[in-house]
């Protein structure tokens, strides 16, 4: 019985160290999703700051596109208010020219008919 005991007391402490090691993996992926929301939310207050209305109403609808390019183009925008190269709002227009010179060219849709 002494054996059986002993077995059943081994696997309880098995069962109880991977509950623990499972509660510990949950706290922490909360803890990273909470610091990347709070990180998102800081980035949000500083494209609140430098970019107009129109202009962050801009990146929102082109992130349905191309959401790389609006990620690259957020970040420098908020390394250079970091920096202070930035003290005034970016209108869409100024947004627009940023993006032209990003993506290279401005693209013509052309249609053939045949």
């Amino acid at each position: 019985m002494s054996a059986d005991d002993d077995e059943l007391e081994r696997i309880r402490q098995r069962k109880l160290a991977e509950l623990e090691r499972e509660s510990q993996e949950r706290a922490m992926e909360s803890e990273s999703r909470r610091q990347a929301q709070e990180e998102e939310a800081r980035k949000q207050q500083i494209l609140r700051q430098i970019l107009s209305s129109e202009a962050r109403e801009r990146l929102n609808t082109l992130r349905l596109v191309k959401p790389e390019l609006v990620d690259n183009v957020e970040n420098q925008l908020i390394q250079l208010a970091s920096m202070g190269r930035i003290n005034r709002v970016i209108s869409d227009a100024e947004l627009k020219n940023i993006l032209l010179r990003l993506t290279g060219t401005q693209h013509e849709t052309k249609i053939e008919r045949r």
